[in-house]
Parts: structure tokens; C-alpha cells; sequence
């Protein structure tokens, strides 16, 4: 009879308890979800980030001109009781951040950030487009 491998996730496999210590943490990719609108006065872009207060956002535009989007979650060890010993921890959040190029109508000067509701919403506001009115003659033949 052949061994059969069962990949259940309430038991560690023999290469996550090797693997997933203090010396080489896991990795974690992922990326909040973005919501982007766009209306006649704006862009807007919603980052989902749950639990996360204002102060672990930097919202910056960099060197290039590029739209710079930072979600820093800090963790904090508390001391507690030491009555419960948790066999597996999952709850784990990662530090996110993203680039992102700007179109050329956006007024860089205006935009403005604000986290509510574990959403962050960046409101990129657009240039106005003025339409130029002249004053023209036109010849009677």
C-alpha cells in the first residue's frame, strides 16, 4: 500500500515547521483590492484596508511624478495571559506598497486622501478643460 499524502490545513505539513519559523518568515503577497472611479471632476481610488488606521498610510507622488500608495500595518507584541497556547496563528497582515502612474490631467497639487470605514480613498481631482471663446468675423460675400 502506497502512502497518501492529505493536505489538511489544521496540521502543519513535516516542510511548514521546518520552513515557517522566526528565522525565515512567510511571505505574504498580497495586495489590498483597488477600486478606481472616474467621474467629470475626478478620479477616485478605493484601497481596501480593514483595521487599518490613518497613521500606517503615506499617500506621497515621488520623484518620477508617480502616485505613491503605502499601508504599513504595525504589530504589537502584548504581553497577556499565559493560559491560552495557540497552536497555529494565522492572523498575520503585511505591509503593502504600489506605484502608480498618474494621467496627465490630474491637478497633483489637489489630491487628497482619506482612510473611513477600512477603506482608503485617494481623490485625484482633474484639470478643468477650458474652452477658449474667440471672437470671430466672418466676411459677407
Amino acid at each position: 500500500m502506497l502512502p497518501v499524502m492529505f493536505k489538511n490545513s489544521w496540521f502543519p505539513t513535516v516542510f511548514d515547521d521546518f520552513l515557517n519559523t522566526d528565522f525565515m518568515p512567510r511571505a505574504n503577497t498580497t495586495a489590498p483590492a483597488v477600486n478606481v472611479k472616474e467621474d467629470e471632476k475626478a478620479y477616485t481610488m478605493e484601497f481596501a484596508a480593514p483595521g487599518i488606521k490613518k497613521e500606517y498610510c503615506r499617500v506621497t507622488i515621488n520623484d518620477e511624478g508617480n502616485l505613491c500608495i503605502a499601508i504599513e500595518n504595525k504589530v504589537e507584541h502584548k504581553e497577556g495571559s499565559h493560559k491560552h497556547h495557540y497552536l497555529r496563528r494565522e492572523f498575520s497582515y503585511s505591509n503593502y506598497e504600489q506605484n502608480y502612474t498618474l494621467p496627465d490631467d490630474v491637478k497633483r497639487d489637489e489630491i487628497s486622501a482619506k482612510v473611513e470605514n477600512g477603506i482608503l480613498t485617494v481623490v485625484l481631482p482633474k484639470m478643468v478643460k477650458e474652452e477658449t471663446k474667440q471672437a470671430k468675423s466672418i466676411e459677407i460675400l
